[in-house]
């Protein structure tokens, strides 16, 4: 480390070696505690320390991410995962019992730390010893599954290239090009299919021991402790999914039927729905080899909608803070991590030169505005929020920032991006319901290994489908679908979170189109608060409600379809 964290932790902490680690941990447990302002304290140099070794593991997952064909890098990464994480997890358990046992707890008053210690509880009654190997033995399969999408690279059109970098072929208007593309990536997928059901069904083991090891039924049950979920239930998830079918499906499917009679198909078929149905050529807002272009052009954005947001983007470096284009041996998807020594954010994704990646930085910046905003709490452990108010940050984003697409296209082009924006937000709520319904019967039923789970996939899959577009070419394809989706192996559960988040996203949106600075300043307001309270608050203090409900998704669904119509 190059500069001293706090008077607690020396500067020159090396966190692979747990030696280093061990006699600091010594040191709080055996601290007396006296007061409550002794115990604040401590808390704080617990926080400081804890942050060292947060972005520690930051760093190495970074790393294992952006490069996950480097046996060195890997090998950092997994030493971090299988010594130095074990030892550190029972420590940080007495840690968490110090904190409840020691007299005080009920004592600290302000809002942060009686989340702090609620948070703390609900931890410390699932804590086994006996679940750290198996945590560990999780960490090394999800690692071998981005290892495995790491090596999905084709050779197309002479040229070699990741699944990512195939995508935006999906987009030409020549539908030769198009199949041709989809039966490429999807025989590339379908090589590894047998390979990840057998990661997958390790991972149901481990996760279902996991659970019984904690006194709980199923894993579900141990994950909504594990997530803190205190405000709201499976049973509401399951009904919101039920919203999702009533008040979406009808315009999915009216959208499907739209696009078949105006490519002129019959059937449609799965290589025709990123395509624009008027036979407009792809949006390229930059060169694929380039992304400083696109990280330019959201600049652009942000200044437009606020020269307090842009700076803050000013402050995102490159090589330092992301890693966005796409390239072999890289893992997919995307995310921001939280550097929480330096207290900076790290924004990684696969950038190959379609709108979605200029939706994506949009996004992922949102959640870097939420860390930069709340980094000046001192306590680590109430610096963030939940899951589902953080892709608030980042979904308002992303809708706050489609009114000037033309900083990437001409006007009319500008307009078509709005409204692939738009329309993509009505598709995504029917997915997130079958990602989310999937997980709940995944990990609700014992029976749930291969053959029977591609079964309850179908069923559920075709709940949310709208039945237009034929798979018959490659039925294997639409069965192994969820194998791209990286958050069944590596988050389970986190899905949810972003279709609350997205009915929030939209509440601010409104907000903006009403009164951007109030809406701006409201949301920032709640960025500030990190995790310091509850996750009703959080929202209130945004402007907006916590409610998923079919009352809140009917008219917000309303209001993007009167939107898109507009477009049209």
């Amino acid at each position: 480390m190059s500069q001293m964290v706090s008077d607690f932790v020396p500067a020159d902490l090396d966190c692979s070696d747990f030696s280093q680690l061990e006699p600091l941990y010594k040191q709080l447990l055996e601290r007396e505690l006296t007061s409550v302002d002794d115990v604040k304290q401590w808390l704080q140099d617990y926080a400081d320390f804890a942050s060292v070794i947060s972005e520690y593991g930051s760093r190495r997952n970074i790393d294992v991410s952006c490069h996950t064909d480097d046996e060195a890098i890997e090998k950092r990464y997994m030493q971090f995962v299988e010594e130095i994480q074990p030892k550190i997890k029972p420590l940080g358990f007495a840690m968490v019992r110090k904190l409840l046992d020691c007299g005080y707890a009920d004592q600290l008053s302000e809002p942060k730390y009686v989340q702090l210690v609620k948070e703390w509880a609900a931890d410390a009654e699932l804590y086994r010893d006996e679940n750290i190997p198996l945590q560990t033995d999780v960490t090394k399969l999800t690692t071998e599954y981005g290892k495995l999408c790491g090596k999905m690279i084709v050779e197309f059109k002479g040229e070699k290239m990741t699944l990512q970098q195939l995508a935006r072929f999906m987009e030409e208007t020549d539908r030769q090009t198009r199949e041709d593309a989809w039966r490429l990536s999807t025989t590339r997928r379908l090589e590894d299919r047998d390979a990840m059901d057998e990661i997958f069904n390790k991972l149901l083991a481990k996760r279902a021991e996991i659970a019984s090891n904690s006194g709980k039924a199923n894993y579900r049950d141990y994950i909504w402790q594990s997530n803190c979920r205190f405000d709201y239930t499976p049973q509401d998830c399951l009904t919101f999914g039920d919203a999702i079918e009533a008040v979406c499906m009808p315009i999915v499917k009216e959208l499907d039927e739209k696009r078949k009679a105006e490519l002129g198909v019959d059937p449609l078929k799965p290589w025709d729905g990123a395509v624009d149905p008027k036979g407009r050529q792809p949006l390229r807002p930059f060169d694929a080899k380039d992304p400083m272009q696109m990280v330019k052009g959201v600049r652009e954005i942000f200044n437009r909608v606020s020269p307090e947001l842009a700076n803050l983007y000013d402050e995102l470096k490159p090589g330092k803070n992301f890693d966005l284009e796409s390239r072999p041996g890289k893992r997919p998807g995307g995310f921001q991590s939280s550097l929480e020594q330096v207290r900076e954010p790290f924004i990684f994704m696969n950038a190959a030169g379609t709108h979605r990646d200029v939706e994506t930085m949009l996004h992922e910046a949102g959640h870097a505005f939420h860390y930069m905003d709340a980094r000046d709490e001192p306590l680590m452990f109430v610096r963030h929020a939940p899951l589902e108010f953080c892709e608030v940050a980042s979904m308002s984003m992303e809708l706050i920032g489609c009114d000037h697409f033309d900083v990437f296209y001409a006007p009319e082009d500008a307009k078509r991006a709005k409204a692939a924006q738009l329309e993509g937000i009505l598709r995504f709520f029917p997915w997130m319901a079958t990602i989310d319904g999937f997980q709940h019967w995944l990990y609700t039923h014992e029976d749930n290994l291969t053959e029977p789970r591609t079964k309850a996939w179908t069923e559920i899959y075709n709940r949310y489908s709208s039945g237009v577009a034929d798979w018959s070419d490659i039925p294997e394809a639409r069965l192994a679908r969820w194998h791209a989706q990286l958050h069944v192996f590596h988050y389970p559960f986190y899905y949810i979170e972003y279709g609350i988040a997205q009915l929030g996203a939209l509440q601010v949106w409104q907000n903006f189109k009403q009164d951007a600075d109030t809406a701006l300043a409201n949301l920032r307001k709640a960025f500030a608060l990190g995790g310091a309270k509850p996750l009703p608050e959080l929202f209130e203090t945004a402007g907006i409600r916590f409610d998923f409900s079919a009352d809140t998704l009917g008219p917000l669904i309303e209001m993007v379809k009167t939107e898109l119509d507009a477009l049209e």
